[in-house]
């Protein structure tokens, strides 16, 4: 809980005037309170259509309940939150296939080989493919990292075709018998046509290794852009259907409560993981719970750390 408590402090920060506010007036709520949190809510990137139900959630519960506003909070936005209830890095399938989407900066290589470091520290099998062919310095990084978790990796050439590499990923995840393959692809934008036509010809080339590939089509999303985030991931969604979401940069952002919107308009891709810092350690399961506590308590209950 600590680790979510502080990775939030941005987006805490935001609230905390009247958040405490609310506390320090118990049950009842007045309406400048009410007015403070409804503009706090928004600047945190809340969609307006939940912090209106919020607000109205409030006044209700001033007539009829007797929860603390902070549990009324809590409860509510609990509602909007979708996430798996098993370890996404579970298949039914071997080598299972993840294709990692996503624009630039938005550190979708770094997470890349947290999940493959996360993945070998439960003792399974697992593989890094490389097709980043438009950056030299993507393919290198993702090179580095391999050589640091002692993890194998397929690449190519700068410039070389990115489909190629993803299928001799793949059939080299088959032939080692590799239970996990992360595949890195190039940070495209997703304002450009053309590269979004190079990620479907990505995923076709996967599936003539095996038709049933990828296996999961995860999303980095940078935190810290908010609301522009959602923009990406709507259009990459309609390119490559998307299975599940991961978040980087929590802590760097002031914009957290982005995540609801997202929820509301792509129903069912969840979030999966969090990255709540720089280390390898910091890419962690997505937690509703400790991400709502980090966001509406007062202080870290540190027994909970």
């Amino acid at each position: 809980m600590v680790q979510w408590f502080k990775a939030l402090s941005k987006t805490r920060s935001v609230l905390s005037s009247a958040l405490q506010g609310m506390v320090s007036d118990g049950t009842v709520v007045d309406e400048r309170t009410l007015e403070q949190l409804e503009m706090a809510l928004l600047r945190a990137d809340l969609p307006p259509r939940l912090v209106a139900e919020l607000v109205m959630d409030l006044e209700e519960n001033q007539v009829q309940g007797n929860r603390t506003p902070v549990q009324v909070l809590k409860e509510s936005l609990a509602k909007e939150l979708l996430f798996p209830k098993d370890d996404p890095l579970i298949f039914p399938v071997s080598p299972a296939c993840i294709l990692l989407l996503g624009v630039n900066g938005a550190g979708k290589t770094t997470t890349c080989a947290k999940l493959a470091w996360r993945a070998k520290q439960a003792g399974r099998k697992v593989m890094l493919g490389a097709a980043d062919t438009f950056r030299a310095a993507g393919t290198e990084q993702l090179r580095l990292w391999g050589e640091r978790l002692d993890v194998p990796v397929v690449s190519g050439r700068q410039g070389s075709d990115a489909s190629a590499v993803a299928f001799d990923a793949m059939d080299a995840a088959h032939a080692r018998g590799t239970e996990l393959l992360f595949i890195d692809t190039a940070g495209r934008m997703h304002t450009k046509d053309h590269l979004m036509d190079e990620l479907q010809k990505m995923v076709r080339a996967i599936k003539k290794r095996d038709d049933q590939a990828p296996h999961a089509t995860w999303m980095v999303l940078d935190a810290s852009l908010g609301q522009n985030s959602l923009n990406q991931a709507r259009i990459f969604h309609q390119a490559v259907p998307l299975s599940g979401l991961i978040l980087t940069k929590l802590d760097g952002s002031s914009k957290a409560g982005f995540l609801f919107n997202i929820q509301k308009e792509m129903p069912g891709v969840p979030v999966l993981f969090s990255g709540l810092g720089e280390a390898k350690e910091d890419l962690v399961p997505f937690d509703p719970d400790s991400f709502l506590d980090g966001l509406l308590q007062a202080s870290p209950d540190e027994d909970d750390a």
